[in-house]
């Protein structure tokens, strides 16, 4: 599962998620761990684009309970954080805290952190956090790093079957 902000402007008339340059760049980097739109669960935080482009503060905590209630319901094996306002709505991080690690995540719970209430396995997904598209167009020199963090989740794909 890939969980993005929201919407790019393009989107609203293309009908899908991340339809134009960021999208083109999230389907390389995708393709550069073996995997393609097809094969993922692609979301955003926000289901409509904001007028100022940004997710408000105050809609933030509300935003976050919905998309974690999200992730429950598609119960991925990996979840892919791809910028700021996703990683603090999952993980309730920055991102450049959150980045450079697996993080674990109750999808049964909506909890971070591995070790679930029901101690099941099959209850958590691992995260990774890591640059949005649209921030990697305006910073190239932040794709070595954004290449870091699809290792890792690659890694963990490559273990486990059944990847959502």
């Amino acid at each position: 599962m890939v969980l993005v902000d929201c919407p790019d402007r393009d989107d609203g008339d293309a009908g899908a998620l991340l339809s134009g340059a960021s999208g083109r760049l999230l389907d390389k980097m995708l393709a550069a761990i073996g995997l393609t739109r097809d094969e993922v669960h692609l979301a955003a935080v926000c289901a409509k684009r904001p007028t100022a482009g940004r997710i408000q503060s105050e809609v933030e905590a509300r935003l976050s309970e919905i998309a974690k209630h999200h992730i429950g319901l598609v119960a991925p094996k990996r979840l892919l954080l791809l910028g700021n306002a996703a990683s603090r709505a999952i993980l309730g991080t920055e991102l450049q805290a959150a980045r450079g690690r697996l993080h674990g995540f109750n999808h049964k719970t909506g909890e971070p952190g591995s070790g679930s209430a029901s101690g099941k396995a099959s209850d958590e997904t691992g995260v990774v956090a890591s640059f949005h598209p649209r921030f990697l167009i305006e910073k190239p020199a932040a794709k070595a790093e954004a290449w870091k963090d699809l290792q890792m989740l690659m890694r963990g794909l490559t273990s486990q079957e059944g990847v959502r």
